[in-house]
C-alpha cells in the first residue's frame, strides 16, 4: 500500500486540518493525525468553532466558568476559541521545531466584522498575539483591500500572518507586496525575521463554483478555472520570491510567505474528491483540507508529483478560454471576494449567537454534566 499523504508531503506540500474542536483535543485525535496522518498544521474559522461548541458538552466547564463571571460576549468568544488554539499549538509545537518554525502553525482569525478598519485589524492581531501567547500562531486577516495595510504592520510588529480570503491574482500580487513591506517594516523596528511566518491562502473550490454555474452544462471548462488560477497564483508566487528585494531579505533570515490551498474540499459531487489536493501539489505550499478531502487524499489519493510549474501555459489557455466564453474573470473574483466576507460576517455572528445561547443556559443551570 502506498501512503498518499506521505508522498504529499515528499512533494514540498504541507499538510494541515482545517478544523478544531476541544473534544478533537480530549481525545488525542489531533495528536493521532499528526502521528499518522502527516498533518503539520491546523486552520480554523468561526464555523468551525460554531459547529465545535454546538457539539457535545467538551466546553461546558469552561462557559459556566464565563458565565459565573459574567463576561461579554466578545470575552467569552475570544476565551472558548483562543484556549482550543492555544492547546493546538502545543500539540503542534513538535512538527514547528521540527521543521525550523514553517510548519506546527495553527491559525485564529480576527473578527471579520472589522475587516473594513486596518488600525482596529492591526490591534486584534496583537490582542489574539498576546492571548494565545505561542510562538507558532498565525493570525488570519482577510486579503480585502482595507486589509493589506493591517497585514504590513503586523508583520512589521513581529506578529505571524496567515492572510485569508485570496481569489484574484492582482490582490495576490498586493499581497505580496503587503509581506514584502511588513518584513522590511519588521527589519526597522528590529524584529528576529527568522522566527516571522506567513501563508498566502489562495481559495480553490469557490472559483469553481461560481464559475461552472456561469457556463453550459455540457462545457469542457466546467472545473477548470480554479486549478488554472491557482497554478497561475504561483507563477506570480515564484517571481516575486526570485526578486533582489526578497533575496535580500531572505540574507537577513526571512522565510517566503508559502502560497496555500483552501477551500479545498470538492464541491460538485462529479468531481473527484482529491483533485484540488492532487493537481494542486507543488513545492513549498499548504493544502489545508477538510477532514473528509484528508481522508480521501489517504484512501485513493494518487500523487504525481509536481502538478504545479510545467503547467502555465495550460492554466492560463484556460482564463483565455473562460474570456472568449463570455467569463469576466474580474467580475467573478470580486464578487467571491465580497461573498467571502459576508460569509465570514455571518458565520462570527452564528458563533456569537451560539455562545450567547451557552452563557445563558449555563446561568440559567441548563448545561449538561461537562465532560
Amino acid at each position: 500500500m502506498t501512503d498518499a499523504l506521505a508522498d504529499l508531503s515528499a512533494a514540498g506540500v504541507a499538510v494541515w486540518l482545517d478544523d478544531l474542536s476541544r473534544e478533537r483535543l480530549r481525545s488525542g485525535n489531533l495528536e493521532g493525525l499528526v502521528r499518522d496522518q502527516h498533518v503539520v498544521g491546523v486552520t480554523t474559522n468561526p464555523s468551525i468553532f460554531q459547529k465545535a461548541l454546538s457539539d457535545g458538552a467538551a466546553y461546558d466547564d469552561q462557559v459556566r466558568d464565563l458565565a459565573v463571571r459574567g463576561v461579554d460576549i466578545g470575552e467569552a468568544v475570544r476565551a472558548l476559541t483562543t484556549y482550543d488554539v492555544r492547546w493546538a499549538c502545543d500539540v503542534l509545537r513538535p512538527a514547528y521545531d521540527a521543521s525550523d518554525t514553517v510548519d506546527g502553525r495553527v491559525s485564529i482569525e480576527v473578527d471579520p466584522r472589522i475587516s473594513a478598519d486596518a488600525a482596529k485589524t492591526a490591534a486584534e492581531a496583537k490582542a489574539l498575539w498576546w492571548q494565545v501567547d505561542r510562538p507558532n500562531l498565525y493570525i488570519k486577516i482577510p486579503a480585502t483591500r482595507e486589509g493589506l495595510p493591517a497585514i504590513t504592520a503586523t508583520l512589521a510588529a513581529g506578529i505571524s500572518v496567515n492572510v485569508t480570503l485570496i481569489f484574484s491574482l492582482e490582490r495576490y500580487d498586493l499581497v505580496m507586496e503587503a509581506f514584502l513591506a511588513g518584513l522590511e517594516g519588521a527589519v526597522a523596528a528590529g524584529h528576529d525575521l527568522s522566527a516571522i511566518g506567513s501563508v498566502a491562502s489562495f481559495f480553490v473550490s469557490r472559483v469553481d463554483t461560481e464559475i461552472d454555474k456561469r457556463l453550459p452544462a455540457d462545457s469542457p471548462l466546467r472545473g477548470k478555472a480554479a486549478i488554472a488560477n491557482a497554478r497561475l497564483a504561483y507563477q506570480h508566487y515564484e517571481a516575486v520570491f526570485a526578486s533582489d528585494r526578497w533575496k535580500a531579505l531572505a540574507a537577513a533570515g526571512a522565510k517566503p510567505q508559502r502560497p496555500l490551498w483552501a477551500s479545498t474540499g470538492v464541491k460538485d459531487p462529479s468531481y473527484d474528491d482529491t483533485q484540488y489536493v492532487i493537481e494542486l501539489a507543488a513545492p513549498g505550499t499548504v493544502n489545508t483540507m477538510p477532514e473528509a478531502t484528508l481522508e480521501a487524499v489517504a484512501d485513493h489519493g494518487v500523487v504525481r508529483g509536481d502538478q504545479v510549474t510545467g503547467f502555465y501555459a495550460e492554466a492560463q489557455g484556460v482564463l483565455d478560454d473562460l474570456k472568449a466564453a463570455g467569463i469576466d474573470y474580474a467580475e467573478v473574483v470580486e464578487l467571491l471576494e465580497k461573498e467571502g466576507v459576508e460569509k465570514f460576517e455571518a458565520s462570527w455572528e452564528d458563533l456569537i449567537a451560539s455562545v450567547t445561547d451557552q452563557l445563558a443556559k449555563a446561568g440559567a443551570g441548563d448545561l449538561g454534566g461537562g465532560a
